[in-house]
């Protein structure tokens, strides 16, 4: 005898619930995989092989200037379109056991080193380039450049000496130095009424440095003779260089202090290290300073 039993709504309600519960986990489950593959799409296939955006982003880091004065579209068709030929091509190698030849092993090493290098380098560069490190450095900069001098002069280039007094003689009877500049000077920036804006006592030649840091602002000077011929200076205005704002070198400190931080990490691992070198004598394989660390690639 077979006995049934009844189907309760209760029970029914039960069984409901239970199937959706099953249906929301694995919703759950299958979402993130979804969300993956939504932003990370394949783009092509080659003999059932996929090629996915990553591979298109990771080929463009790869290729870099090669592509820089491509317009976006041109540039990801024609990396695409690469990155097919390059599934091609290894997948021929590979049928013809090019991977086994010592040529290919040689290379696949030296490329794998280089990688490894290049990652652990800019992870220690990342990890140096901390807020802190990166003012430090900024203020220190900062010291050195404040207390240094700047002269904001105009100059008046000729070939000759004598030009040179004609034109001091045409400012001692009133001439604008500006006007004169622009008529007399042959130096490019004559337009601008020989303006040289400011500058310290390293950027120029000595002898026209030493006569525009010795001069009072307002007042010119007697010929000047450098190696690009005669001058007649007027110092604008003199003061102590300010340093840039952080935010207009902040690119450059991030370089000097990723850069840095590599290099002492290689300094680092070559003071462990035994490192013998074979192609020169010792005492000259031992010098530190004649060995300077590869640079990493960029990124």
């Amino acid at each position: 005898m077979t006995t049934s039993f009844p189907v309760t709504k209760t029970g029914l309600r039960f069984g409901l619930a239970t199937a959706l519960a099953g249906s929301l986990a694995l919703s759950l489950l299958v979402a993130p995989a979804r969300a993956a593959d939504d932003a990370n799409p394949v783009l092509a296939k080659v003999n059932g092989a996929e090629i996915r955006k990553s591979d298109v982003t990771l080929a463009e880091e790869e290729l870099g200037p090669s592509l820089a004065q491509m317009d976006p579209a041109t540039k990801d068709d024609n990396v695409l379109s690469f990155l097919i030929d390059m599934k091609l091509v290894a997948k021929a190698a590979e049928d013809k056991k090019v991977a086994d030849s010592e040529e290919f092993k040689k290379r696949l090493a030296f490329t794998r080193n280089r990688l490894l290098m290049d990652s652990l380098l800019a992870s220690e560069g990342k990890a140096a380039t901390t807020p802190d490190a990166m003012k430090k450095v900024y203020e220190e900069a900062s010291k050195q450049i404040g207390g240094e001098q700047e002269v904001h002069a105009r100059h008046i280039l000729v070939e000759t000496e004598d030009e040179a007094k004609a034109v001091k003689a045409e400012l001692a009877k009133g001439g604008d130095f500006a006007e004169l500049a622009k008529k007399k000077s042959k130096d490019p920036g004559a337009s601008d009424g020989g303006d040289l804006g400011f500058f310290t006592k390293e950027q120029m030649v000595p002898e026209f440095a030493n006569v525009a840091f010795a001069l009072e602002p307002g007042k010119i000077s007697d010929p000047v003779k450098t190696q690009f011929g005669w001058h007649i200076i007027k110092v604008e205005e003199k003061r102590n260089r300010k340093p840039p704002e952080f935010d207009q070198v902040k690119s450059q400190i991030e370089t000097y202090v990723t850069r840095k931080a590599q290099a002492d990490y290689v300094s680092k691992l070559r003071e462990a290290a035994k490192i013998e070198r074979l192609d020169k004598p010792a005492a000259d394989a031992a010098k530190p300073a004649d060995a300077k660390p590869a640079e990493p690639a960029k990124k």
